[in-house]
């Protein structure tokens, strides 16, 4: 029987950005097409920011060249244009809403320090029953340790969690922990799969 359900942050509970954004900022920075997501993501600074041992601040100094940025006011610049284009997934968040004292509900996102933070600010923190960010954690997905505080902290089992990511590599590593997985696509696709296993998600 599932009791509770684990949600990735980025990309599920936070909708994608649409790729015209991307190709905006790279337009703006003077960056080549397509280059934007390698050069922020694909490094060790931010592998050392997503398990907490790189403050965002630093993040930022270190990446602000890369990306043609030549000052720190550009940076900061860059840096609040890019975090307010991040929005919510509100059919996602709705329901999540519709889940609330049907089931325990938690968080497992490899995310930098500060992710309840954002999750208040969107005033949705108080949905969860845990949220383990790798950044606080100092271990990210898909390491079977983050997964692990999860599933302790809401005194479950494996095989009575539901994990939903959309990220095949982490469906992966919790399915073979034994959790129920769903890869996301959409709202709907999850609430099907919800469904299925006898989780109501309608409000009475």
């Amino acid at each position: 029987m599932i009791r509770a359900l684990l949600f990735d942050f980025g990309r599920v509970i936070s909708a994608p950005k649409p790729s015209h954004l991307f190709r905006s900022y790279e337009r703006d920075l003077g960056l080549r097409k397509g280059s934007i997501n390698r050069i922020m993501f694909d490094s060790s600074l931010w592998e050392q920011a997503l398990i907490g041992e790189l403050q965002m601040k630093e993040y930022w100094r270190a990446i602000g060249p890369e990306l043609n940025l030549d000052s720190p006011d550009r940076v900061e610049a860059f840096r609040q244009r890019y975090y307010s284009d991040e929005k919510i997934n509100q059919e996602v968040v709705d329901l999540i809403t519709t889940l609330t004292g049907r089931c325990r509900l938690g968080i497992v996102s490899n995310h930098p320090p500060g992710l309840e933070e954002w999750l208040a600010e969107w005033q949705i923190l108080g949905l969860f029953d845990t949220v383990v960010s790798s950044g606080e954690v100092g271990v990210a997905k898909p390491d079977r340790k983050i997964y692990r505080i999860a599933l302790e902290r809401l005194g479950i089992e494996p095989s009575e969690a539901l994990f939903i990511d959309d990220a095949e590599e982490h469906v992966q590593a919790a399915r073979s922990m034994g959790m129920t997985v769903h890869h996301f696509s959409t709202a709907g696709a999850l609430t099907a799969q919800l469904q299925e296993l006898g989780i109501e998600t309608f409000r009475h």
